[in-house]
């Protein structure tokens, strides 16, 4: 979906109450952690979380499921260990309703993104 919106306060307000709203702002809240200097703002009508002027996330609120967007998810966990049981595209993890955010494996996925694009590494696809 999309949401013709300015802000991250916007896009928050323009979600409906429930399980997206829920695990948008577990994700949400877990990225924003990781790093201080992460820059939180709007790109492709997501929200988007950038470090030194690189986008290293979007996160989205679709139909039927939360959309963590990241690169290439294999550039981050080539061993394909951290995201084990959620659906992944080449460079988005979905979070359907009966899928946990809030797992010591999606908290290391996000860490080590943030690690990596702190060093400067190319996470795109």
């Amino acid at each position: 979906m999309q949401y013709d919106v300015s802000s991250p306060k916007e896009y928050l307000q323009s979600l409906e109450a429930g399980w997206r709203k829920t695990k948008l702002q577990q994700l949400r809240e877990l990225i924003l952690r990781q790093d201080a200097k992460l820059i939180e703002s709007i790109s492709y009508k997501m929200l988007c979380f950038k470090l030194d002027d690189k986008t290293v996330f979007h996160l989205n609120a679709q139909r039927s499921y939360v959309s963590l967007y990241c690169g290439n998810i294999e550039k981050i966990d080539p061993k394909g260990q951290l995201l084990n049981g959620l659906s992944t595209g080449k460079g988005c993890v979905r979070f359907t309703k009966t899928k946990e955010v809030m797992t010591e494996s999606v908290e290391e996925f996000v860490s080590k993104a943030v690690r990596l694009a702190r060093k400067g590494a190319d996470l795109s696809c």
